[in-house]
């Protein structure tokens, strides 16, 4: 006779898996369950809302394309509203440059392309759950202007307030951090962050976002500064 697998304990990672097609969402929920996570299901943008005031989660993984507001619409309305950044992966039919690019605009931390094989699904989310974990890194917070970076702590800090990073944001910001003034290639920085396929417009994008919360003037970039032909470069200071 045969077992079912035994449900994942209380404290493994919690994924809320937001997809319109439910054959899909049934197939991917079980093979998350079967490897070590928590699954909650929803069906659409809405009922994705609702999951979220009732419950807290890990990681979201989510279509872009369903009926009514897309993924590329509740990624960009969540990125927008004061709350946790928590990591986002996009499902997409659509994985042209442009369309990845979109993605990471909107907001998203990773992005995979249907059809997928699940074990790619389990690795992407993996990666990104260590990319959330900020490394154990002794020295002090780096000054950035008025605000500073604390690696440790995973944690930009403005006079204001605790500024929100997505988990991308944050591993960027992390590995050039981690040594200022040295220059990294794009090839580099996404492989530090664990996004070798993903192509070079994707790190472009995501700089630019990560300039509007470190820099005074965004167009004009004092501390994440381009070294033309090369990549990036984080240099600190007040």
């Amino acid at each position: 006779m045969s077992h079912s697998a035994s449900p994942p304990p209380e404290d493994a990672p919690h994924i809320l898996l937001v997809d319109d097609d439910a054959r899909l969402a049934q197939l991917a929920g079980r093979y998350l369950s079967e490897n070590g996570f928590r699954v909650t299901r929803a069906s659409s943008a809405a009922e994705a809302r609702e999951r979220l005031r009732a419950m807290e989660f890990d990681l979201m993984v989510l279509d872009v394309m369903m009926p009514g507001e897309t993924g590329l619409d509740l990624t960009n309305s969540l990125r927008a509203e004061r709350a946790p950044a928590m990591p986002i992966l996009l499902l997409t039919a659509r994985d042209t440059p442009e369309d990845v690019v979109a993605g990471f605009e909107a907001g998203a931390d990773d992005y995979l392309g249907k059809p997928f094989d699940p074990r790619v699904l389990v690795a992407r989310l993996r990666a990104m759950l260590r990319r959330a974990q900020p490394p154990a890194i002794t020295t002090g917070p780096l000054p950035l202007g008025e605000a500073s970076f604390d690696a440790a702590r995973g944690e930009l800090i403005s006079p204001q307030a605790r500024v929100r990073l997505t988990g991308a944001e944050l591993a960027l910001l992390t590995t050039l951090a981690a040594r200022p003034h040295e220059t990294f290639s794009r090839e580099a920085l996404a492989a530090a962050m664990g996004l070798d396929d993903v192509n070079e417009r994707a790190i472009d994008v995501q700089v630019t976002r990560l300039r509007r919360k470190i820099e005074p003037d965004p167009r004009e970039p004092r501390f994440l500064q381009t070294v033309r032909g090369k990549g990036y470069v984080l240099k600190p200071g007040p």
